[in-house]
């Protein structure tokens, strides 16, 4: 079941109020007899347990401008560093979680700014915010949802931790129009345990030269998202833009959801059509 938001309503101290962690534990270390103790087996799986494994997939495409990009980042730092985000984090029943954070455009553009990292506590908190903000601001061509998702899956497997809870974040400012159908992507996503939360970016009114649509926040909660509480955070104003970051991760990290009324969407025909950025380009490009 799926939980959309707009950001104007969404209060963080709903998320951290009461709640249980959703999702199954991953499996642990694999036992050898002569090679594992049983205790070092356990030892061993309880050191490398996190409350989640955190993929950040943050769009880069040209349709979002430098400034854009640049509070973007900032978002992102000064929320993993926010006194809520460590609130939160020792709130989970492992006090700690694994994040990594990549940025995307095209099916074939991925660029890991961070590998999987564990988060503990402020020191880890600013080193990974430091990270975040020491790297070069870039932009590259196209939007491919389905590539950056595509390319997040196998990061799990990468990882050296093991969370109760595996998580892709979407950040972007307009559809899917390279590369493999979304929701072909999210399925096969969905199919492994992974849940998928989205963070469409509306601050900038549609228009013609690039691949806005209308109704982006429709098309990530139809044809982007799912999972065991999944979400939207859609953004419509520059200045909320920080506050929207820091609220999703504070979700995320707590594995909770405000405690507030929320719109709970079944199962049902997308009122987007999920094709409609690969239309969008055909139709202007030809190709």
């Amino acid at each position: 079941m799926r939980m959309l938001f707009s950001i104007g309503a969404v209060l963080v101290a709903g998320v951290l109020a009461g709640g249980d962690v959703a999702g199954i534990a991953a499996p642990g270390p694999k036992f050898e007899p002569g090679r594992n103790p049983p205790q070092r087996l356990a030892a061993d799986r309880d050191a490398q347990t996190v409350d989640v494994e955190l993929v950040l997939a943050v769009d880069v495409s040209y349709s979002m401008d430098m400034d854009e990009l640049a509070i973007q980042r900032e978002g992102y730092a000064q929320a993993i560093q926010s006194k809520e985000f460590l609130q939160a984090l020792k709130l989970g029943p492992n006090g700690r979680i694994a994040v990594t954070y990549f940025e995307w455009a095209a099916s074939s553009d991925q660029k890991i700014i961070i590998p999987w990292r564990l988060v503990d506590g402020p020191e880890t908190a600013d080193a990974v915010a430091a990270e975040i903000l020491k790297t070069p601001i870039r932009r590259a061509s196209r939007t491919s949802i389905s590539g950056a998702i595509t390319f997040a899956m196998p990061l799990f497997d990468e990882d050296p931790y093991r969370g109760l809870r595996r998580v892709i974040d979407i950040s972007g400012d307009g559809p899917n129009n390279n590369g493999g159908p979304v929701t072909t992507a999210r399925d096969a996503a969905l199919e492994k345990g992974i849940v998928i939360n989205g963070l469409p970016i509306m601050v900038k009114e549609p228009s013609y030269s690039t691949m806005d649509i209308d109704n982006l926040d429709y098309y990530y909660e139809d044809c982007v998202v799912g999972g065991p509480g999944s979400f939207v955070i859609t953004i419509k104003e520059r200045d909320k833009f920080k506050e929207a970051i820091r609220t999703k991760l504070l979700m995320e990290v707590a594995g909770r959801t405000p405690e507030r009324s929320v719109t709970r969407v079944a199962d049902k025909e997308p009122r987007v059509n999920c094709m409609i950025g690969e239309k969008i380009w055909s139709d202007r490009w030809g190709r």
